[in-house]
């Protein structure tokens, strides 16, 4: 299937009249948004300086005979303004979330029925706790297995090319952070699949019906928020895959009920 056929499969996922609802109610938040970045961004600059440290300092994220090299003084930097940028983006998806959850009856009027009975605030905590829980999946399936796995694979490959172990370390750290948070946002998919079944903005026949395309777009989603090598693109796509099989069987149980 050409990609630009794929492009359309994902657009008519999508109910085009609550589409437009919701660009038009993110467009009245942007300013919410964009503070909620900003000061994501401000705060996220010294945690990064300690994530540096913490991974410089801990065992298990340089393989034996690996040297860590900086070849610029600006690589500190440059990694800080990076890793500072993901805690903002993470935190402006998370709003985005607990906002839609708070406001979805009103934002989407149509689909009252198929919200929670119980209050906008109520929503939002349940959120707010879904996403904490999926968010401590990701960070321990990175931390345990995805890194692990990833570092002594390279690790091995550089020294059975017969080449000297030397990472930069602006890669290196980007590459285990860029790990951290890819797994951290591709474990929301459950909460997101939720959110956009009961807003009614992708019906569950739909999503079962398209199941190539949605395929197709967790790999490439993977592809765009993890390091560019294929494992990882795997390892970081295949769970997203599989959390929104169990979301679709969570939100079959729970509308049946």
């Amino acid at each position: 299937m050409p990609i630009w056929d794929m492009g359309e499969g994902l657009l008519e996922l999508f109910d085009s009249r609550g589409m437009r609802r919701m660009i038009s109610h993110l467009d009245k938040r942007r300013k919410l948004y964009l503070g909620v970045f900003a000061i994501g961004f401000v705060a996220g600059y010294p945690v990064a300086e300690m994530i540096i440290e913490w991974l410089l300092e801990s065992d298990g994220y340089i393989p034996e005979g690996v040297a860590v090299i900086i070849l610029h003084p600006l690589e500190v930097v440059l990694l800080q303004l990076r890793i500072a940028a993901q805690i903002a983006f993470g935190l402006m998806i998370a709003t985005t979330i607990l906002d839609l959850s708070w406001t979805g009856s009103r934002t989407f009027p149509d689909a009252s029925a198929r919200l929670s009975s119980s209050t906008g605030a109520l929503r939002a905590v349940k959120a707010m706790l879904a996403i904490s829980a999926l968010g401590a999946m990701g960070l321990a399936y990175a931390h345990n297995v995805l890194i692990p796995f990833l570092l002594e694979y390279l690790a091995e490959d550089t020294a059975a090319s017969g080449l000297q172990s030397t990472w930069q370390l602006q890669s290196w750290v980007g590459f285990v952070t860029g790990l951290y948070f890819s797994s951290i946002m591709g474990f929301q998919v459950p909460v997101i699949a939720v959110l956009l079944l009961r807003t009614g903005l992708v019906e569950r026949n739909t999503i079962v019906e398209n199941r190539g395309v949605i395929w197709f777009a967790a790999l490439f989603l993977g592809a765009l928020i993890s390091p560019p090598d294929p494992i990882s693109l795997f390892l970081v796509g295949g769970p997203m895959l599989v959390l929104l099989e169990i979301a679709l069987l969570y939100e079959g149980a729970t509308q049946r009920a």
